[in-house]
């Protein structure tokens, strides 16, 4: 679905360029943000552990806009590059009898990639501006636990809401600084397992608050 959204967006900015009138925004933007998320794993016995992670990242992306009038405008922002979790690790201690356990060590680490915003702002002033957007990232996991499964790579969609304030030249170009609140929806994932321990791992809340500078140019 996101791919296909961002070709139709891109394919309505193309169409665009054959008035005079323009009316396209393009740039680059540099981000930081800070993240918290909360999930819970559940074994196929019914043994539950929650958690709590929070963290912080950078990254820069990309971003197109097409006017709407004097007031409106609709865009994508993508970013290229993946962002890249830290590697946790954990020591688990398994019953094998009613007396004794073994230890398990697992380890994961997850990127966030093609995370892709779909936006439509509304000017309040001439500098003043709000936003709401759509939010989709695909989560790819690179784990090894010591039951031998592995998690299953996933998607997550969410939404943002956010303000910034713009200065545009006499040339066309443009500055912007912009704060963004994303918060995205609640995903579950079993593990593929061959040892019969299954897995169940559940994202219940996944929410941030981002920074951004941007820089472009109008046509």
């Amino acid at each position: 679905m996101k791919k296909y959204l961002i070709a139709i967006l891109f394919g309505l900015f193309t169409v665009s360029q054959a008035s005079a009138d323009v009316g396209v925004n393009v740039g680059i933007s540099g981000s930081a943000g800070l993240f918290a998320a909360s999930g819970s794993e559940t074994s196929s016995g019914g043994e539950t552990h929650k958690g709590n992670e929070h963290g912080a990242a950078g990254w820069y992306s990309v971003f197109i806009e097409k006017t709407i009038g004097d007031r409106l405008a609709i865009g994508v922002d993508y970013v290229p590059d993946a962002l890249e979790s830290e590697t946790t690790e954990s020591i688990r201690y398994d019953k094998t009898t009613a007396d004794s356990a073994s230890a398990v060590e697992n380890k994961i680490q997850i990127d966030f990639q093609d995370l892709t915003t779909i936006y439509l702002s509304l000017n309040l002033t001439e500098s003043i501006y709000a936003k709401v957007g759509y939010v989709q990232v695909d989560v790819i996991t690179n784990e090894t636990l010591g039951t031998g499964a592995s998690y299953g790579n996933t998607d997550l969609d969410g939404q943002s809401i956010g303000f910034g304030t713009n200065m545009t030249m006499d040339n066309g170009v443009f500055i912007r600084a912009e704060a963004n609140y994303m918060n995205f929806d609640s995903s579950a994932g079993v593990s593929d397992s061959t040892t019969g321990a299954d897995q169940t791992i559940t994202l219940t809340n996944l929410d941030g608050v981002t920074g951004s500078l941007k820089i472009g140019k109008s046509f």
